[in-house]
């Protein structure tokens, strides 16, 4: 179901609902109104026979009952001209009393025996028709008036005001109907006109999707999507310049690799043969460091990122233990600054990652017997962790190069892949960890700090 009809389904019985409620209220209205104008005209009825009828109802003398007969009857039918005016003659009748006795009544009054109503308005059920009667007693004297209206008359004159608003409205909702799915459609036609834009564009457009002729409702949406599209731009970017230059740094040791054997192939001498071996081997180790380190570069980015609270220290020093082997081979000292209370909230596995990053360069780096410093101090925002090494250190006008990605600050450097601190500086932005590149307190090497938020 499309979107213009979904919206033309909810708006159409919004409307029909609105009209019912409409035509409900003007009912309700219509009838009180209604009521009101025709109990006031039965009052205004009844005071005009009490003033026509004064002389002969109050006089002392005897009189027998008046029947008052039927105009249709007595003035030749003159009523039937006019079939509504009939109808709302015969549906009115009145009689007047002395006290008990029944003086006056209309031809179509209530029989003599119905006795007399009380004063004020009733409503009285007769033959299964309901009629409305004003009774009017007349101060001073015996006398009583009586006006009655049939109830139909005004159920009518309802029924006739609602059907002529009615049919209008019932005629005009297709007309509405066509309306409003007229709109409908001429509203989203700028939505209609932005998918068909993006819809025609080839997958390597990224550019800006133009807003300045959209509706103001949509330019949050463009807004939104014109983000993406930068953020997919950068990623693809980023995407391409990884890959060129990851295939640049993979084929040196290759090429390394495929002399060094040839090489073998052409040895004479089993020590030649030998050291050939071990340079292969060492050429495999750099490469499968290289790998090893683009691989764990490119997941950072598409790593979920699982927050937790997590005591530094103990972290510190499971990596350490990671390096055990090499640390005792070369003959390294680690001082480690323990501290059991700092607690910071980050993801275990990205922090893991960067230490374990920052450990590897300051071993790689630091002559034998080397010695690693580990502090864990407290600050405003939360702990700092500090590596130190002994290291040939990071010259200051060189540090903000030394996060970009393939750039080894020692060209003599064979091991290195120019990775490390670029996996760092990214796991950072990740997890909102601020680093910096210092001098240790010793003079020389390198000091690398990691403020983490506190848990």
């Amino acid at each position: 179901m499309t979107l213009s009809q979904r919206l033309f389904l909810r708006i159409l019985p919004t409307i029909i609902v609105t009209i019912a409620i409409i035509g409900f209220f003007a009912y309700r209205s219509a009838t009180r109104e209604i009521d009101n104008i025709y109990d006031a005209q039965l009052i205004n009825d009844a005071n005009v026979l009490w003033s026509l009828l004064r002389r002969p109802l109050t006089t002392s003398e005897p009189r027998p009952e008046i029947r008052v007969p039927d105009l249709d009857f007595t003035m030749g039918n003159q009523l039937a001209i006019n079939d509504e005016a009939d109808d709302y003659a015969d549906a009115h009748s009145y009689r007047a009393w002395r006290g008990n006795v029944l003086a006056l009544e209309s031809s179509n009054a209530f029989p003599s025996n119905s006795k007399q109503f009380k004063a004020g308005f009733s409503d009285v059920v007769f033959d299964g028709e309901s009629w409305r009667v004003y009774s009017l007693t007349i101060p001073e004297t015996d006398v009583t008036v009586e006006v009655a209206e049939n109830i139909q008359l005004r159920e009518t004159l309802v029924g006739n005001i609602l059907t002529n608003l009615s049919l209008p409205l019932l005629i005009l909702i297709p007309v509405i109907a066509l309306i409003t799915w007229l709109a409908i459609g001429d509203g989203l036609s700028a939505i209609r006109h932005l998918v068909l834009q993006i819809r025609s564009r080839n997958p390597e457009d990224l550019a800006r999707i133009p807003n300045a002729a959209l509706p103001g409702d949509l330019v949050p949406l463009v807004g939104s999507l014109n983000v993406l599209l930068l953020k997919l731009e950068r990623s693809l970017a980023a995407e391409r310049q990884f890959s060129d230059l990851a295939a640049h740094q993979l084929r040196t040791p290759q090429a390394g690799t495929k002399l060094l054997l040839q090489l073998l192939q052409r040895s004479d001498s089993e020590e030649e043969r030998r050291a050939l071996i071990a340079d292969l081997t060492a050429s495999n180790e750099r490469a499968m460091h290289l790998i090893e380190q683009l691989l764990r570069l490119s997941r950072i980015g598409h790593q979920t990122i699982r927050l937790e609270r997590i005591t530094l220290n103990d972290l510190v020093a499971g990596e350490l233990a990671g390096f055990g082997p090499t640390l005792s081979n070369r003959g390294f000292r680690v001082d480690l600054a323990e501290n059991g209370q700092a607690l910071v909230m980050t993801d275990r596995a990205l922090l893991s990652i960067m230490i374990d990053n920052i450990l590897d360069n300051a071993i790689k780096y630091s002559p034998d017997p080397g010695e690693i410093a580990i502090g864990i101090t407290q600050s405003a925002r939360g702990w700092v962790l500090s590596i130190s090494d002994h290291g040939p250190g990071i010259a200051p006008e060189l540090r903000a190069a030394a996060f970009q990605k393939f750039n080894r600050l020692d060209a003599a450097d064979s091991e290195g892949a120019g990775l490390g601190l670029a996996i760092v500086a990214d796991i950072a932005y990740r997890l909102g960890i601020e680093i910096r590149l210092e001098t240790p307190e010793w003079g020389h090497g390198l000091r690398v700090d990691l403020e983490i938020s506190a848990a």
